[in-house]
């Protein structure tokens, strides 16, 4: 097969090949536990300078407690911090899951809103929290843009771009709208589990054939 030789080739062969090496839904690949879209973007914000296997020890006591968006708004930001504070930067996590919960019982009927304009206007929810929750709780178009997107995105020849929005909508016209989030979570995937930030494991990676970077990264 043809290497392909232009940034919307080798995104789609990325998707193509990243599709096999880690198959299933946007839930399947999201390594997040949650059971619904307010549970997914407390553990987003959560998740923060922080690793999806320690938000996952806490996420079971603070969503025992706080089941509810109206719960969380109600808490005491001492008990949240004390449940959370393994995560770290605790004080300031805090404040935004307080500040989140507040917001979506003030203007959102305590429901996480779908619309971008209304996720942007929530404290401590930006675009990339938004479209984790919009892609893989909700089943709507969203491409999240985190450090390991923008890393193998520039490995990959996919974008010169450094601004994750800019990136985000870059990678967006490569991919279909309904593909958007699987193609993210196994690009995170594969930068956590293969291309490494320090030493890539270009020797076992599928993307090396055609990766203007193995061997140089």
């Amino acid at each position: 097969m043809a290497r392909p030789r232009t940034p919307a080739g080798r995104a789609r062969r990325t998707h193509e090949l990243l599709a096999l090496e880690y198959p299933g839904t946007a839930v399947d690949l999201c390594e997040l536990h949650h059971t619904n879209p307010f549970e997914l973007l407390a553990a987003t914000i959560l998740s923060a300078q922080c690793t999806d296997a320690r938000v996952n020890l806490v996420t079971p006591v603070l969503f025992a407690r706080y089941p509810t968006p109206e719960a969380l708004a109600h808490a005491r930001a001492e008990d949240v911090e004390e449940i959370i504070r393994s995560t770290g930067f605790y004080k300031n996590k805090t404040k935004s899951l307080i500040g989140m919960a507040g917001a979506l019982v003030d203007r959102f009927g305590g429901e996480v809103p779908t619309a971008m304009a209304d996720w942007v206007t929530v404290p401590g929810v930006g675009r990339k929290t938004a479209n984790v929750v919009r892609s893989v709780a909700q089943g709507l178009p969203g491409l999240p843009v985190d450090t390991h997107v923008l890393r193998l995105s520039h490995r990959l020849g996919l974008t010169t771009e450094t601004d994750p929005v800019k990136v985000e909508h870059v990678l967006g016209a490569m991919v279909p709208a309904a593909e958007r989030g699987r193609f993210s979570l196994r690009v995170i995937l594969h930068g956590r589990r293969v291309c490494a930030a320090r030493k890539p494991a270009c020797d076992r990676c599928v993307l090396a054939d055609f990766c203007p970077s193995a061997g140089v990264a």
